[in-house]
């Protein structure tokens, strides 16, 4: 049956739960071996495959990978992560404006110890990135506070444009001088960066972090910059009208790029603490108005930058029985048909705590349709198996609004 004007979709992406095989979980990855009910019962009666989210000679990041998923080839329409993140944060780019992300970031004798500062709170960072614009703002360079260590530094005059930086999660317990900014205006953003040292060592913030046993945020790492995009709205494009829940603004300028409503949720923090239940309901209320619902949680990459399987296997947990879960009990007690897409949008494996360009297990689900194809449970094995097979992520959105 042609799915017709009333169809509801939800979308809802775990960062990072893709994983690899972990030898402490007895060869299974974190998926596998976490407990997802919700998930698996979408994948017993939805269609699985496996998506491409990071398109050849693209960089695995979130930026690239989310793109693909909100329905955006990023071979046509990629241009940086921060231009996204700067229209998040209400940051207008002229033509000549470069947009870098500026972590607040720990070193510790010359390497970088912890590329979040501790998970710095927003208010803490806010007081540092304010005197940082300050201190070592000028004619050329402009300081903006964000969310957490996740902070916005445009520079004027195409400065950085063709600078060659690397992301700092990348990087962790590698010594910073290996890897500071290079290429053309390499030098002045590695002069940057020591003096952001010097302006941050001793700030009242910090020493009072260092008090209470916590990583200083004494030091910024600029990366991911570009040119602000230009995207064709999403309505245009699929013919449906949309919103965007999730705390991370990467995630929140892809929205706005699309002309997608940011919906913001209070205590959504993009770590384990956040607010879930918040989320889900959120999502639950803009279904009301709207065709479409993107849920974004960021809670399982954090903790395969962190290397640790505890924290994982509780956010894939939390993601299943919190956002999933309530979200999926909407769409069965619905008088109307509702379409759900689950999946990560890479993997951020914990062996090696960084994003990979492996193709991602995805699932669809419609409560209009009996028809599954035979997988059980939702994880990257079952997946391969799936009958949807493997598929341009970049074309999910389009698979979802025109399915059969």
């Amino acid at each position: 049956m042609e799915t017709g004007e009333a169809m509801k979709y939800a979308v809802l992406i775990g960062d990072g739960m893709a994983d690899y095989p972990i030898e402490k979980l007895g060869g299974k990855t974190i998926l596998q071996a976490a407990r997802t009910p919700a998930m698996d019962y979408i994948a017993a009666h939805g269609k699985t495959g496996l998506a491409k989210t990071i398109p050849d000679g693209f960089p695995p990041g979130s930026d690239v990978a989310n793109m693909s998923i909100f329905g955006y080839d990023p071979a046509v329409y990629y241009s940086g992560r921060a231009p996204l993140e700067a229209a998040s944060m209400g940051v207008a780019l002229a033509p000549d404006n470069v947009a870098f992300r500026c972590n607040l970031i720990t070193i510790e004798q010359g390497r970088i110890k912890d590329y979040s500062a501790g998970h710095i709170s927003s208010e803490e960072a806010k007081i540092l990135i304010e005197t940082l614009d300050e201190e070592l703002s000028t004619e050329e360079l402009s300081f903006y506070p964000g969310i957490s260590y996740r902070h916005l530094m445009v520079a004027r005059q195409n400065l950085g444009a063709e600078t060659i930086c690397v992301p700092p999660h990348d990087i962790t317990g590698k010594r910073i001088e290996e890897y500071l900014p290079s290429g053309k205006d390499g030098d002045f953003f590695s002069n940057l960066i020591k003096a952001s040292m010097a302006v941050l060592e001793l700030h009242p913030v910090n020493l009072k972090r260092i008090e209470e046993g916590k990583n200083p945020a004494n030091s910024i790492w600029v990366w991911g910059q570009g040119y602000a995009p230009k995207f064709t709205p999403f309505q245009e494009l699929y013919g449906k009208t949309g919103a965007i829940i999730s705390a991370v603004d990467l995630l929140k300028g892809i929205g706005v790029y699309a002309g997608l409503d940011v919906v913001e949720v209070q205590g959504a923090t993009g770590y384990l603490d956040t607010n879930y239940e918040g989320k889900a309901n959120a999502a639950v209320e803009v279904l009301k108005t709207k065709d479409l619902v993107i849920v974004h949680v960021e809670a399982p990459d954090e903790a395969g930058h962190e290397g640790s399987i505890d924290k994982k296997l509780k956010a894939v947990e939390d993601f299943d029985s919190r956002i999933v879960a309530p979200i999926l009990k909407h769409a069965e007690a619905s008088d109307e048909p509702f379409t759900i897409l689950v999946l990560p949008d890479h993997p951020t494996p914990i062996s090696l705590k960084t994003h990979t360009r492996d193709p991602i297990p995805f699932v669809i689900y419609r409560t209009d349709d009996a028809n599954s194809d035979g997988v059980e449970t939702f994880d990257e094995e079952s997946a391969k198996k799936g009958s949807l097979g493997l598929v341009k992520a970049s074309d999910l959105i389009g698979m979802l609004v025109k399915a059969k």
